[in-house]
């Protein structure tokens, strides 16, 4: 099973999903991972009602973090703001899939 798993990430990292940059954005949140050097930018568009309507994220990095950046761009898409920040990293994890050690954690995050 985390052959499945590991065949996705890297589909998303060749593939990713949303990857770009959103303008005009009305939020836009930047990190980048001391320990390996990922980067990730992430912009995105709020209607009146609170709601993401449109997201994308830029950056460069490993597999991990390009996919799973990839990743919460679909999950995101569609709740409201609140949804967001209430967001458990167990989601994004669940959609990884695989079991990462304390490094890779991360990177996926």
């Amino acid at each position: 099973m985390d052959s499945i798993y590991r065949e996705n990430i890297l589909e998303y990292s060749k593939n990713p999903q949303n990857k770009g940059r959103l303008d005009p954005h009305d939020y836009a949140f930047e990190d980048t991972n001391p320990l390996c050097g990922d980067e990730v930018r992430i912009e995105l568009r709020v209607d009146d009602a609170g709601t993401v309507t449109d997201i994308m994220f830029d950056g460069q990095g490993c597999a991990i973090s390009q996919a799973s950046a990839s990743m919460l761009t679909e999950i995101v898409k569609g709740m409201s703001v609140q949804e967001v920040k209430a967001l458990p990293k167990e989601e994004l994890l669940e959609e990884i899939g695989i079991e990462l050690s304390p490094a890779r954690l991360k990177c996926a995050l």
